[in-house]
């Protein structure tokens, strides 16, 4: 058996480094705790600059670390932050401006020069896909800096690159470090996101599809190719679930080396002892936005469902969510209060100034119009929530069993009606749904779960399909075990809203024992998904890309 080989130093690159924009941060913020402790202070992360000048509250610098390495930067005009990561593990985190070459001489010469060496497309490039390939580049010259200093001659070396937005960082290490091992991790397709995200059947035709082709007509061509490349160039290419790995074998015509699922660390869950204290507080926040918002006392049972996420109104099941629950709302059979919150960032323009004042009022007996959104919209007429929520006719009314309650901001506490953060009122609910069409992974139903609140999600996300995995086939469908796995494909839409509103109708009746009991499943399996368990993925990810490394270089 051959000895694993362990990398001396990683330099991991994401766009979200010290930027929490969506999943990936997630991912990459609880996974450094782990790799910190095993590797103190040789886990470094590279990310953008967006906080010139002010200050980043993710982000605290550190002037004294990696001075010469800064100094090696400088001398080639790359103007770096070095510093730490403000997140468990405080990881060394390099914050490099790269706005200085999204120039068009330089990212000409660029894409000239990633033509001619691996064919990559960047013919049809935009600003964003411009301000990518620069900070790419200007990731890879910088660790091409740190890498000309003596100590690190002859060392294991790996530069790990995630999804498109860092690929042409690969593409220069590739070209001008081949002493260092590259790792591409791919957390979703371009293409695989875009042909869901355009409406069209991306299970029933999967093996049809071809990702080039669909690139052309679905205008991708550019993010397309440097996935694409970048996929095939790496000496240890990653996806996060066997759902991605499928899809990156056909649309991308590579099958990932090594699976490596996204794991998470529990820290943010209050303490036992806390516990109870933190639920009250989010449970009567809760209720307190949704009776001045709706204007009338809810019952004291009553249950607060929810889901959230990115807006991505098809893919992430917003939609069947919706539908579901104006289903469950026209059901004779439901007779519990049940409040829906939608809590998924859109574009709006401020917090209600009514809703802030009649919060500020509780006994005010002024009746709010629109009585099922939080915040302003920039947009409401084109809004495709306000639109469902409108299509169905779901009012509020009193007699309604069941409402609906849109937040479209994100909940950080400073959103101006909540003033808590999501976890601090994801404690608060009963109950978690997240019926996706296309989720790699699904971080929103594993986190659920680590609160002891039990969720309902779908065979087509990475999480879903592992829950499967472990809960057995005897549970799927069967929310008793935390978790509730709903089989969803191109065809069978109707079926799955019938499916989720029943599930949720069910749970419902459940009296308080039974729950306890779901809550406690529901943590018990949350464990088996904390980095101490799937770290051994990234492990087994570095050994291969090394010993593909070592062996090229000795051929």
């Amino acid at each position: 058996m051959k000895k694993h080989i362990c990398p001396d130093y990683i330099f991991e690159t994401s766009w979200e480094v010290c930027n929490q924009v969506g999943g990936i941060y997630t991912v990459l913020s609880t996974k450094a705790k782990t790799l910190q402790e095993a590797r103190k202070d040789r886990i470094i992360f590279l990310g953008p600059d967006f906080w010139i000048g002010k200050e980043n509250p993710l982000f605290t610098e550190k002037p004294v670390l990696l001075k010469e390495w800064k100094a090696a930067a400088a001398e080639k005009g790359i103007s770096l932050r070095v510093g730490r990561w403000n997140i468990p593990g405080q990881p060394i985190a390099i914050l490099i401006d790269f706005k200085p070459f999204v120039q068009p001489d330089y990212l000409n010469d660029s894409y000239r020069k990633m033509w001619f060496n691996y064919g990559v497309d960047s013919l049809r490039s935009y600003p964003e896909y411009d301000a990518c390939a620069a900070f790419g580049m200007i990731a890879g010259r910088t660790i091409e800096c740190f890498c000309q200093f003596p100590k690190l001659k002859k060392r294991h070396i790996i530069a790990h690159f995630n999804e498109w937005q860092t690929a042409f960082g690969l593409f220069y290490v590739k070209k001008h470090l081949p002493e260092v091992a590259t790792l591409f991790t791919t957390h979703a397709t371009s293409i695989g996101r875009s042909i869901a995200g355009n409406n069209k059947p991306l299970y029933e035709y999967f093996y049809a599809y071809n990702g080039d082709q669909m690139a052309q007509e679905l205008n991708v061509v550019a993010k397309h190719s440097a996935e694409k490349t970048a996929a095939h160039l790496a000496d240890c290419f990653t996806t996060v679930s066997d759902i991605t790995a499928a899809e990156c074998e056909q649309l991308l015509e590579k099958r990932p080396d090594v699976v490596t699922p996204n794991g998470f660390e529990d820290d943010f869950v209050p303490s036992d002892e806390a516990f109870e204290g933190k639920r009250q507080t989010a449970r009567q926040r809760l209720t307190a936005v949704a009776e001045a918002l709706l204007g009338y006392k809810l019952s004291s049972n009553v249950l607060f469902a929810g889901t959230c996420g990115r807006y991505e109104y098809r893919n992430k099941g917003l939609d069947l969510f919706i539908d579901s629950f104006n289903r469950l709302r026209l059901d004779k059979n439901s007779t519990r209060e049940i409040v829906a919150f939608v809590m998924v960032p859109a574009y709006p323009k401020s917090a209600r100034s009514d809703l802030k004042k009649k919060l500020q009022n509780p006994n005010s007996k002024h009746v709010l119009p629109d009585n099922f959104v939080t915040h302003n919209l920039t947009s409401p007429d084109s809004d495709p929530i306000v639109s469902a929520i409108h299509w169905y006719g779901m009012r509020n009314k009193p007699t309604d069993t069941v409402k609906i309650i849109f937040v479209p901001s994100y909940l950080n506490g400073e959103d101006g009606i909540f003033g808590l953060s999501y976890y601090d009122l994801l404690v608060g609910f009963d109950l978690t749904a997240f019926p996706s069409y296309y989720e790699p992974w699904g971080y929103t139903p594993l986190e659920s779960i680590a609160f002891g609140i039990p969720t309902i999600t779908t065979d087509l996300s990475g999480f879903g399909a592992w829950a499967n995995s472990m809960l057995g086939s005897d549970y799927t469908n069967d929310v008793n075990k935390g978790v509730a796995v709903l089989h969803r494909n191109d065809n069978n839409y109707h079926q799955v809203a019938d499916h989720l509103k029943q599930t949720i109708l069910h749970f419902a009746q459940f009296d308080r024992q039974k729950v306890k009991k779901i809550n406690a499943h529901a943590k018990e399996l949350s464990k088996a998904a904390l980095w101490k368990h799937f770290i051994v993925f990234y492990e087994e990810s570095y050994n291969f890309a090394l010993r593909k490394k070592l062996t090229a270089n000795n051929q």
